[in-house]
């Protein structure tokens, strides 16, 4: 499973890149504006920090799938690299989804909250599907279930659409959406750090310490090299 920052916040996808294994960063038209900054400057420094090769997803505003598509090439050429244009599902969205993956554009179908929504947005061609755990929840509508019948259909019917889970406020959900097969997952900050986190793990490692600093004091193992 991939792991990408939910985020546009330039200094965390500095700090969790440096630290985990990072498949990319996802935006949307939101975590964008919580930047208060020039949209351009934002999405190319984003571009800078992770590279050529891991992915970016950039959403679209545009409501018309003509609209769409020009916002999508005009965005991957600012970008370049590993791009992905985010759409919601509507029959506009879908129309424009035919049209980016015939230009070579790759897409991500957003705000998806149902299974007839992923397997339509799938069948349009879209490359990822990104349905939202935590929003699903809130109305007792069980997101990760929904995940992995989505997973569940595409087995059936061999689909090469990949399910991008996003919307979560919990290490819980990233790991009962794992356990569904999901390809991929998109998380916040924060939760990067909460998902190694676990107190044993420190009192390991304080037992591995003074058991070393009993025989070895403070030398280190270059010291006894």
């Amino acid at each position: 499973m991939l792991y990408l920052i939910d985020t546009a916040k330039l200094e965390d996808i500095r700090r969790v890149c440096e630290y985990y294994p990072v498949a990319g960063v996802t935006t949307n038209p939101t975590i964008i504006s919580r930047e208060k900054g020039d949209f351009k400057k934002i999405i190319c420094d984003i571009r800078e920090i992770i590279g050529e090769n891991k992915q970016l997803h950039v959403q679209t505003t545009a409501t018309e799938a003509k609209d769409i598509l020009r916002e999508a090439e005009m965005i991957r050429q600012t970008v370049g690299g590993n791009f992905f244009i985010k759409i919601p599902i509507t029959k506009e969205g879908l129309k424009a989804t035919e049209m980016c993956k015939k230009m070579g554009i790759g897409v991500t179908m957003t705000a998806i909250f149902t299974q007839p929504q992923a397997l339509m947005a799938a069948r349009a061609g879209a490359d990822f599907v990104a349905p939202y755990i935590n929003r699903l929840d809130n109305i007792v509508s069980d997101g990760v279930n929904v995940v992995n019948e989505i997973v569940d259909i595409f087995k059936v019917y061999d689909i090469k659409t990949q399910v991008l889970a996003a919307s979560f406020k919990n290490v819980e959900q990233v790991h009962k959406v794992s356990m569904t097969g999901a390809h991929a997952v998109t998380i916040n900050p924060d939760l990067f750090d909460m998902m190694i986190y676990h107190p044993l793990t420190y009192y390991a490692i304080d037992d591995f310490t003074a058991d070393w600093q009993q025989v070895y004091g403070e030398k280190g193992v270059c010291d006894l090299l």
